[in-house]
């Protein structure tokens, strides 16, 4: 071999050890490597029935947590499914649905999610995957005072009462076990501000709902109060379908950090003024 091959063999391998310094010190898909001892965190993975978008489900008519004003959604669950999305990357499509039906339509992937003030019970858990909790809860009776000024708590309530809920709600479900026995009549309401407007007409003796919800809703009322909380030790969790754990988990990592870096505390405080952020909710 002349001395000419020998220099340009030499000029070859020493490129090629060059490109090959370089490919190592290249990012990969525009994104730094990490050096030694470091890692790289995982992006979430999941999937959307619409890519981009989550898609959630709602009654929207359940104020605080959700209902529509000037025809936008609005309320506690909003901002929270707003703010999961965001932290997502995604955006938020709202898709209007019954309640007693909601849980078996995200199972069957109709949409992402259920928001809609849904206390996690076993038997919920049987048809969806729930979130972790975002809010305590418990029930109240509200009755009109005008019309029905006796009663006063649910020892009041017996025969010849009629006791409006909505259809397929923890609260239905308590009525019915603790009140029925005392003889009471239950009136199942597809939404529960029917239910409200049928006390507050004096065709119903009192109504048992979600409490925040109750206080909410009463407040334009004629007639209408609370006078007993009912303590059912409920949490709410937003819900998914079994068949998308991912995204369960994703929004679950989301919801960590609105309540670590103390949002969610600010959008509490937006839609319950005065009352204390609970403990496990506020910022770390």
């Amino acid at each position: 071999m002349t001395k000419r091959r020998y220099w340009m063999l030499g000029m070859v391998t020493a490129l090629l050890l060059v490109a090959t310094a370089c490919a190592e010190d290249e990012p990969s898909g525009g994104q730094a490597s990490p050096t030694a001892g470091e890692t790289t965190p995982a992006e979430p993975q999941f999937t959307t029935v619409k890519e981009g978008i989550l898609s959630v489900g709602s009654c929207l008519d359940y104020p605080p947590f959700e209902s529509v004003e000037g025809g936008d959604e609005v309320g506690f669950d909003v901002d929270l499914s707003e703010e999961i999305a965001s932290r997502l990357g995604l955006t938020v499509e709202w898709v209007r649905a019954d309640f007693d039906t909601i849980f078996t339509a995200v199972a069957s992937d109709q949409f992402d999610m259920v928001a809609a003030a849904s206390t996690i019970t076993d038997e919920r858990e049987e048809v969806v995957d729930f979130s972790d909790p975002y809010y305590n809860s418990r029930q109240a009776l509200v009755v009109n005072t005008t019309e029905t000024p006796d009663i006063a708590s649910q020892a009041d309530l017996g025969e010849g009462h009629i006791v409006g809920v909505q259809k397929g709600t923890t609260g239905a479900s308590y009525a019915k076990d603790n009140l029925v026995p005392q003889g009471v009549e239950i009136k199942t309401f597809q939404a529960a501000p029917d239910a409200f407007r049928d006390l507050e007409a004096g065709a119903i003796a009192a109504v048992v709902n979600d409490e925040p919800s109750s206080a909410d809703i009463i407040k334009d009322l004629s007639g209408l109060e609370i006078v007993e909380p009912i303590d059912t030790e409920e949490r709410y969790g937003f819900a998914f379908s079994p068949n998308n754990p991912e995204l369960r988990e994703a929004a679950n990592g989301a919801l960590a950090e609105i309540i670590a870096d103390g949002t969610y505390a600010t959008i509490f405080e937006t839609y319950f003024p005065g009352v204390e952020v609970p403990p496990e909710f506020q910022p770390a």
